[in-house]
């Protein structure tokens, strides 16, 4: 990471210079806001470490300045007056963080290392968006939030291990999507990826599906058969759903990653493989290891390497991109969502995640009225978001106040007195409801 220091303190700049140098950052040093800009304009600065107050143009004004250069270099600011008015101007200039002066230098590098961190996400984030854009894939991978960038640089990092991995969220989260991009951006790429639901495969022929089989091994095996194993000879076999996996098919799965060999049902001849496995769950395998119901030495050969999705709920700020994919998608003509319906559906809690909200646009599209979505077109227990969430009880109850309002409102074509007697009111409660509640028409 290369770090720009701004200060026209001559001792403060050799000072800070010194400490990073040490720690093994290049660092490039300013005395002014004119020079600093100067420097930045030819070089690649990741982190600019700017004081508040210097003769001549202020760090903010400096800020302001690099910030329409490149919109994506991160900066600290050091400020003699530390205060809450202080902390919010800088916020809003664009400064990731403010320390006060004296700057205490182990504070400061651990402030340093978490924009580092950050950048290296954002870096392999990036490098995996790159990767997509020359690839087709089901889905397209959808989101800027931390969370959603954390995950990609995880996936871009395991993927260039051979080793097993188990990825576990909650249904609809994009497990599989996430396998195929593990497989995507390894050096198997070239490979096949081979998919195996384990929970829609009938236990009696899980391992003639896995391993193969010879012909006439059992009734109805009229020709020899390839299991998935060989089909992902070199490549990926992403074994879906691995919880629901029956006991006595786990021993042999477990031999088969030990030994890297299967041998096919009906054959005494054992057959070499060469597969990355990525296994997968919406259950809490460690709860089943503890209960029996899952072989403890199968759990640590599959979690070599540990992959959590999370659920749409923690990333909240990629509804919207994901909104209008979904709306491209599956609109024949242009549908846009109206602000009080994406509001809403920012605040509901998604319990089937991306795949809930995949199924809720195609629904809304087909019956839009319009071209564009309105609230009243959500259903009720999204528009009242019903289905979970925090809050305490009054909270709870005035969505619900709120969802029937608006719901005989628009029953009755926004006529007062008729939505009133539908909730057994007077029109004066009505609206002093609307207005407590904010409740307006479109």
């Amino acid at each position: 990471m290369k770090i720009l220091i701004v200060d026209d303190e001559e001792m403060q700049r050799d000072m800070l210079r010194g400490f990073l140098e040490k720690q093994g950052y290049e660092v490039l040093s300013a005395p002014s806001g004119e020079e600093a800009l100067a420097i930045f304009d030819n070089a690649a600065i990741d982190l600019a470490l700017l004081d508040q107050k210097m003769g001549g143009m202020s760090g903010d004004e400096l800020l302001s300045l690099l910030k329409k250069k490149n919109p994506l270099v991160r900066a600290i600011m050091i400020t003699a007056y530390a205060s809450v008015d202080t902390a919010v101007r800088v916020m809003r200039l664009g400064a990731d963080d403010f320390l006060e002066k004296p700057v205490d230098l182990r504070h400061l590098l651990d402030k340093i290392e978490v924009i580092a961190s950050q950048l290296a996400v954002d870096k392999d984030a990036g490098e995996i968006v790159g990767v997509l854009e020359e690839q087709e894939l089901p889905l397209q991978v959808i989101g800027e939030s931390p969370a959603m960038k954390e995950l990609l640089s995880l996936v871009r990092r395991m993927a260039r291990t051979p080793w097993t991995v188990l990825v576990h969220g909650e249904t609809g989260t994009g497990k599989e999507l996430v396998g195929r991009l593990l497989h995507l951006l390894s050096p198997r790429q070239a490979a096949p990826f081979v998919e195996l639901n384990c929970a829609a495969v009938p236990e009696n022929l899980f391992e003639s599906e896995l391993f193969g089989h010879e012909k006439g091994a059992f009734t109805g095996a009229d020709s020899r058969r390839k299991g998935r194993f060989e089909l992902a000879q070199h490549g990926t076999l992403f074994l879906d759903e691995v919880g629901e996996l029956p006991l006595n098919l786990q021993a042999k799965l477990l031999r088969a990653l030990q030994e890297n060999r299967i041998s096919r049902v009906g054959s005494e001849q054992d057959i070499e493989v060469d597969v990355r496995v990525v296994a997968a769950t919406n259950r809490d395998l460690k709860a089943m290891v503890a209960k029996g119901e899952f072989r403890e030495d199968l759990f640590y050969r599959l979690n070599v390497l540990d992959l959590e999705i999370p659920p749409l709920r923690r990333r909240r700020g990629d509804i919207p991109a994901l909104v209008d994919f979904f709306l491209k998608k599956y609109s024949l003509e242009k549908v846009t969502m109206g602000h009080g319906a994406l509001d809403a559906l920012v605040k509901y809690p998604f319990p089937g995640n991306i795949r809930e909200l995949e199924h809720l646009i195609q629904r809304l599209v087909a019956l839009a009225r319009s071209t564009k979505i309105m609230a009243a077109d959500l259903p009720h227990e999204i528009r009242v978001n019903q289905a979970g969430g925090d809050g305490d009880l009054g909270s709870r109850l005035g969505e619900v106040e709120r969802g029937m309002i608006v719901e005989a409102l628009n029953q009755h074509d926004w006529v007062q007195t008729r939505a009133a007697d539908a909730l057994g009111i007077s029109e004066r409660v009505l609206r002093y409801k609307m207005g407590k509640h904010n409740i307006k028409k479109g």
